[in-house]
């Protein structure tokens, strides 16, 4: 039990400092106004239409660094500091999250096969938890692994879910920076700024894929080590 603790903590703190990068990257990029003068949701409505995309709506959503882009009801959901703000930091993720729609509106396979997973990925979410609880209490007190079997199984899935999405969101900053540049939507040093404020907002996927993965190898070396015992 030792050990997972170990593996969340150490992951848990790579994870905090890439969010407080990230977080002091955006503040820092945010206080630098774009040479165009555009707002985060007017970059956003420009890059959907060079795409030629009409369908796609740009809400405000609350908080900070919420947004996201949701397939299901068509809207890119910007938080107020990139929907109004006209900074490197609100081009970034403006585009970025049109990137998203635009994956969704070519069919990237890359996105559909992420978004096949959300039904049964939800449905084992709601499981996994107690599964590997009580599989780990299970095995220590009886050596029954079939609990935990299963809970592994789903954690597993879960893993392979946040290793999907890595492809999907660098993909998406991609077609940002390419369209931002080949648009002349920001300057060089205004690209170089978003750029690296995107790869900042890329590692907190990196860290919590690999952290998942640690914590899944550790579940499957106490499958491994109690049938070696068995």
């Amino acid at each position: 039990m030792i050990g997972i603790y170990l593996i969340t903590l150490v992951f848990a703190g790579i994870g905090m400092f890439v969010q407080w990068r990230l977080k002091s990257k955006f503040q820092e990029y945010s206080e630098i106004g774009l040479a165009n003068g555009l707002s985060g949701r007017e970059i956003a409505d420009k890059m959907l239409r060079d795409n030629g995309i009409f369908d796609v709506r740009i809400i405000s959503v609350e908080g900070q660094l919420t947004d996201h882009y949701n397939p299901a009801d068509k809207t890119v959901n910007l938080s107020p500091d990139v929907y109004y703000g006209r900074s490197a930091s609100a081009a970034a993720v403006a585009a970025h999250e049109c990137g998203h729609a635009v994956q969704h509106a070519t069919a990237y396979s890359m996105l559909q096969f992420r978004s096949a997973m959300v039904p049964v990925l939800s449905i084992a979410n709601n499981f996994m938890p107690i599964a590997l609880m009580i599989g780990m209490m299970l095995l220590y007190s009886t050596g029954n692994k079939l609990v935990l079997t299963i809970g592994v199984a789903m954690f597993a899935l879960a893993t392979l879910f946040s290793f999907i999405t890595l492809p999907v969101e660098f993909d998406a900053s991609r077609r940002a920076l390419a369209w931002m540049s080949q648009r002349n939507v920001v300057t060089p040093p205004e690209h170089e700024m978003a750029k690296d404020a995107l790869w900042w907002a890329a590692m907190t996927y990196v860290a919590a894929a690999l952290g998942m993965l640690a914590q899944l190898l550790y579940y499957m070396s106490l499958l491994s080590g109690r049938r070696s015992n068995d």
